[in-house]
């Protein structure tokens, strides 16, 4: 089954994934991308964001090139499409849960969690009682982009501690909380 290349596909397919031996799956990448999640939430722990950055940067890039080359080498599995957002909301909830109440407070991070725990949720009963896996749609790779910026933004406001990032942040979450919620809509987790 063929499917539909994004933008994004198309231009990691001319470009990063020639590089990536045909050996390394798009499992194998998610498997990488959770593993990661408990040294950078160490990291973000000890305050480490020079190390922090670009582990998080790796990681959370890792999702987009695990998607590209799932679609564009026909590798698309029913593990994949459960298993690549898991990797994902863990990736980005150990990230919200320790970094954003340092900077922002808590209510975007309780915001943010209780959300992404009715998607995951909504997503195990679909699959336990429907046998209906829930894949990704626009507003949910949205909001993982903007919750991905708003992370880096934080970091990098950690480390040099430049307002402007400070408050692109703080609207790149909000962003993210908007589409989140459009998600429980599109993925008819409410």
């Amino acid at each position: 089954m063929r499917h539909n290349l994004t933008i994004t596909d198309k231009i990691l397919a001319r470009t990063l994934l020639l590089i990536i031996p045909k050996w390394i799956t798009p499992n194998i990448i998610s498997w990488l991308r959770f593993f990661s999640v408990p040294f950078i939430g160490y990291f973000l722990w000890n305050e480490n964001y020079v190390v922090a950055l670009p582990l998080f940067f790796i990681s959370a890039f890792s999702d987009a090139v695990d998607g590209s080359l799932a679609r564009t080498r026909n590798l698309v599995s029913g593990f994949g499409k459960m298993f690549d957002p898991l990797a994902d909301k863990l990736l980005v909830s150990t990230a919200v849960i320790i970094l954003i109440p340092r900077y922002l407070g808590w209510e975007i991070v309780l915001a943010i969690v209780a959300i992404e725990l009715t998607l995951v949720g909504s997503a195990y009963l679909q699959k336990t009682y429907y046998g209906k896996i829930v894949q990704a749609e626009n507003t949910g790779k949205l909001k993982m982009i903007l919750q991905s910026l708003g992370i880096g933004a934080l970091l990098v406001h950690a480390l040099w501690s430049i307002p402007l990032f400070l408050a692109f942040a703080t609207y790149a979450f909000y962003a993210a909380i908007f589409f989140a919620l459009l998600s429980l809509v599109v993925y008819r987790a409410i």
